[in-house]
C-alpha cells in the first residue's frame, strides 16, 4: 500500500530538520542558543525514532503485558501491588526490562548503548 501523501514523508522531513540544526545552526551559535539548538535537534531526533519505532513497540509491549494477563501497565502495576503476580516475578523483571528497552530506544539509545558496553 502507498502512502498517503506525496514526497518527502515525515521522516524526511525530520531527518532534514535535525541535519540542518546539527550542521548548520549548531556550528554558527554559542552559549545559550548552541544549547536551545543542541535540545531542539535532539527532540527532532526522538520524534524520528518514535515514529520509525513505535508502531513495533506497541506490538511488543501489548504482546509481553498480555503474557502476563494484563492490558497495560496501569493493570501490572495493580496486579504487582495486590501480589497477583508474586509467583512469575521473574517474567515481570522481563517484561519490565524490556519495555524500559524500548523507551531508551527511543529517549535516549546512546545510553542503553553505553550500558551494555559497561556490563
Amino acid at each position: 500500500m502507498s502512502a498517503p501523501y506525496d514526497w518527502p514523508s515525515s521522516s524526511e522531513l525530520l531527518e532534514a530538520v535535525r541535519e540542518f540544526l546539527e550542521s548548520e545552526v549548531l556550528e554558527a551559535t554559542e552559549g545559550r542558543l548552541r544549547f536551545h539548538v543542541r535540545v531542539a535537534a535532539n527532540v527532532v531526533a526522538i520524534v524520528e525514532r518514535e515514529l520509525a519505532l513505535g508502531a513495533q513497540h506497541a506490538y511488543s509491549r501489548a504482546e509481553r503485558l498480555a503474557r502476563l494477563g494484563v492490558a497495560s501497565e496501569a493493570e501490572l502495576a495493580e496486579a504487582i501491588r495486590r501480589g497477583a503476580l508474586d509467583d512469575r516475578m521473574g517474567e515481570v523483571r522481563e517484561v519490565v526490562r524490556d519495555t524500559v528497552a524500548d523507551k531508551l530506544d527511543v529517549s535516549n539509545p546512546s545510553y542503553r548503548d553505553a550500558q551494555s558496553s559497561q556490563s
